[in-house]
């Protein structure tokens, strides 16, 4: 498992809600958390680890020691908005680019525990964000998808250099095509979804 970079045509895909909870899933989230907190991140959702699967996990400490602070969601949905911050945010599939990002300031969110259970939370702060950042990727949507025209000039060239490195990835073999990549998902939706 390793954490997808942009342009990695994964990120754009609309993950599907997950039908099956069994040992397998579990072994993924562990897998998840264990990249994430390697990585130094709060947050990874599914699809920047190249599974089709509505699914991330949080820890807004970071702190693998803080296990009373990470959360698993499956196929979660935002209930309700309510004000706006705006705050600074970076990706761990968009490496060194950071940028601030206008989001609602509280969020009620709602998702299906590890033991299938319905978990129902209200968020605020740095959680909220999180968790809205993870949603959008499990949508398709970057932070960078949300960022105003004079903030996309500003990270132009630094997107620009992940395109060529993907891009060149593909040309060498590296990287599947597109649609070799999408087909794998198709695949791999079926084991889960």
């Amino acid at each position: 498992m390793k954490i997808l970079s942009y342009p990695h045509p994964v990120l754009k895909y609309k993950c599907k809600p997950i039908q099956k909870i069994d040992q397998g899933l579990r072994d993924i989230i562990a897998e998840m958390f264990q990249l994430m907190y390697d990585t130094e991140g709060v947050g990874l959702a599914a699809n920047q680890v190249g599974l089709p699967y509505s699914l991330f996990v949080m820890n807004a400490t970071s702190d693998r020691e803080k296990k009373e602070e990470e959360y698993v969601f499956i196929n979660p949905t935002i209930l309700k908005k309510n004000g706006k911050a705006k705050d600074n945010e970076g990706c761990l599939s968009f490496p060194g680019i950071h940028a601030d990002v206008i989001r609602p300031e509280i969020i009620d969110v709602e998702s299906i525990a590890l033991n299938g259970d319905i978990q129902r939370f209200q968020w605020t702060g740095r959680p909220a964000r999180i968790v809205q950042h993870e949603i959008d990727h499990l949508n398709g949507i970057g932070f960078v998808d949300r960022l105003s025209p004079v903030a996309i000039l500003e990270i132009k060239e630094a997107l620009e250099e992940l395109k060529t490195v993907f891009t060149s990835d593909q040309r060498l073999g590296f990287i599947p095509s597109d649609k070799e990549i999408i087909q794998e998902l198709k695949k791999i939706e079926q084991l889960r979804c």
